[in-house]
């Protein structure tokens, strides 16, 4: 099985090779990771691709196993079965939740921006927005926690 990150900002779609896949069923896939490329923030996660629901919920971690944040990402999935391999785009709507509780949508001004040029279809800003509402109520309503717990089954 092979994963990718699609981008619509800027144009790119990258094997995560290196990713390394801790579960997979039909409706969830867990992976542990490095980072793509160095941050002083974070070195390393965890992340839950959420495939029916639309969102990619991930651990962001300090050298050690400090948490940083949970960042969430709005994401389309394309699943080829013909050589098992999963496209994740980045629907560009994220949502950080940080140590403390506190939560920041930020990158609305990337989904108008990516829509108003041409790069991002109605439907897909439709999809978007309907996805951020979901992950939204799922954590407003106190009801991550299922998630975050599944997720943390895989970390050691």
């Amino acid at each position: 099985m092979e994963l990718f990150r699609k981008r619509l900002i800027p144009d790119e779609c990258v094997k995560l090779k290196d990713d390394i896949i801790l579960y997979k069923d039909q409706t969830r896939i867990v992976t542990k990771w490095e980072t793509l490329h160095a941050k002083l923030a974070f070195s390393h996660g965890m992340s839950l691709y959420c495939i029916e629901e639309g969102f990619k919920i991930s651990r962001f971690f300090k050298e050690g196993k400090s948490q940083c944040y949970i960042y969430c990402d709005i994401i389309d999935t394309d699943y080829n079965e013909n050589d098992d391999s999963y496209i994740f785009t980045d629907l560009l709507a994220d949502v950080i939740i940080e140590n403390d509780g506190f939560v920041r949508v930020v990158d609305i001004d990337e989904l108008a921006d990516a829509h108003e040029s041409g790069i991002l279809s109605d439907k897909q800003l439709t999809s978007a927005l309907r996805k951020l509402n979901k992950l939204l109520s799922i954590i407003y309503s106190d009801n991550l926690k299922p998630y975050l717990d599944f997720l943390d089954k895989f970390s050691n």
